[in-house]
């Protein structure tokens, strides 16, 4: 969680929310609103908790880069050791363009065409193929000659409901375990390398027991293949969303985690890598969205505060119904009202209902909690507004990571009149 202190700013005679010694109030006064804020010491801080939890296996994080795909985000999580999860050939891309070798980049696609794993192959980083048709095509093109991993689809139903569990049986996601006998014809036709299993069954899980039920499937599948070097778990820890949530115990959970995958690789007959790929985990608590208060507007039943950001700024409210814990920031010893505070998007993009906040003002500035995961990536140019500038702290420090989006930005790919 981002750890932040009030002090009194000479400058401005006001309160303000320090981050690493940065503060918030300057980034929205010199960077203007909205901004995305991320702070790499908390990413780091995340790397390195999940890391150790692991401890005594070889363990291997590869950033979900869908989480934030900034290259100066990627590119420090390449910097504390982290190899990359890549969904399309663009992340591919992208992750070369933030340093990452290819061997380091696993390429996880879904429902994608046989050209554009292609162009995976040409790049040369890993290949995850998660349907029996792509399979069967990238053996015909490629036999022996290139490592695939593949993903099992284990018809477990985690996290927290159906818009975030991709395990179920159900689920567009992976090859179904009960296909073993049509996956093994096409691996021996073709005499294809596999060389990983992976699986991901979703996001918000608190349990060991889920990771552990989709892994002795996992285990049970190996007997099949005598060439692996690696099993992928996934990822889907839970991070806390506001003050007071449950989050995961990833102590406890490493530790139940790497004694049975100890186990397993003993009667394997080789020590095998354990490979998770966090996104959320690593980014979200990190990060924050800094809006400006436009109005606030008094109805017969509410009080809102309308910003100036929206669903196409922060999308998981409205998509997820996903709560993020919302501070006034230039404002945060006055006293506690109820307040909906809500977009400038015409639709109902509201961010919070209901909530206590310090007395807001015309032209405050407003905190949007947890929000480096799944924020930018998300956004979108919807009512024809631009997505905002991206913001990183480093070393008590900040730095523009990625500019405001302008009128031409709108316009540089449509056809002049």
């Amino acid at each position: 969680m981002l750890k932040s202190i009030y002090i009194c700013s000479p400058m401005k005679n006001e309160v303000s929310e320090i981050v690493d010694g940065v503060s918030l109030l300057d980034i929205a006064e010199q960077v203007e609103c909205p901004v995305y804020v991320y702070n790499q010491k908390d990413i780091a801080k995340n790397y390195h908790k999940l890391l150790k939890a692991f401890d005594g296996i070889k363990v291997r994080l590869n950033y979900a880069c869908k989480a934030c795909t900034n290259i100066h985000v990627m590119s420090e999580l390449k910097k504390l050791g982290s190899g990359l999860d890549a969904v399309s050939i663009q992340e591919v891309w992208l992750a070369l363009k933030a340093g990452f070798e290819p061997q380091d980049i696993l390429y996880t696609p879904n429902c994608v065409s046989i050209e554009e794993i292609d162009l995976a192959v040409k790049e040369g980083v890993r290949i995850n193929i998660d349907n029996l048709s792509i399979l069967e095509q990238f053996g015909n093109r490629y036999g022996n000659t290139v490592n695939v991993c593949v993903r099992l689809n284990p018809h477990i139903m985690a996290g927290g409901n159906s818009h975030i569990s991709v395990g179920h049986i159900d689920s567009k996601f992976g090859i179904s375990i009960y296909q073993m006998r049509h996956l093994l014809r096409i691996v021996e036709n073709y005499n294809i390398n596999v060389d990983g299993l992976h699986m991901h069954t979703g996001s918000d899980i608190l349990d060991a027991e889920v990771f552990l039920r989709g892994a002795e499937l996992l285990f049970e599948a190996a007997e099949n293949f005598k060439d692996l070097t690696f099993m992928d778990f996934g990822s889907g820890f839970k991070v806390a969303y506001k003050p007071g949530d449950i989050e995961i115990d990833i102590e406890a959970i490493g530790k139940k985690i790497s004694k049975r995958f100890v186990s397993f690789c003993k009667s394997y007959g080789r020590e095998l890598e354990l490979w998770f790929e966090p996104g959320k985990y690593l980014v979200s608590e990190a990060g924050q969205l800094l809006v400006k208060t436009n109005v606030i507007k008094q109805t017969t039943s509410t009080v809102f505060v309308g910003v100036d950001s929206g669903q196409n700024h922060l999308l998981r409210p409205k998509m997820y119904d996903a709560y993020h814990h919302i501070v006034n920031i230039s404002n945060p010893k006055g006293e506690k009202r109820i307040y909906s505070i809500v977009g400038y998007i015409c639709e109902n993009d509201t961010f919070g209902w209901d909530r206590q906040l310090n007395e807001v003002r015309e032209g405050d500035i407003l905190s949007i909690r947890n929000a480096g995961a799944y924020g930018f990536s998300m956004s979108s140019n919807y009512n024809s507004r631009y997505r905002p500038a991206e913001v990183l702290i480093k070393d008590g420090k900040f730095k523009l990571i990625r500019k405001r989006e302008t009128f031409d930005d709108l316009i540089k790919n449509q056809i002049d009149l």
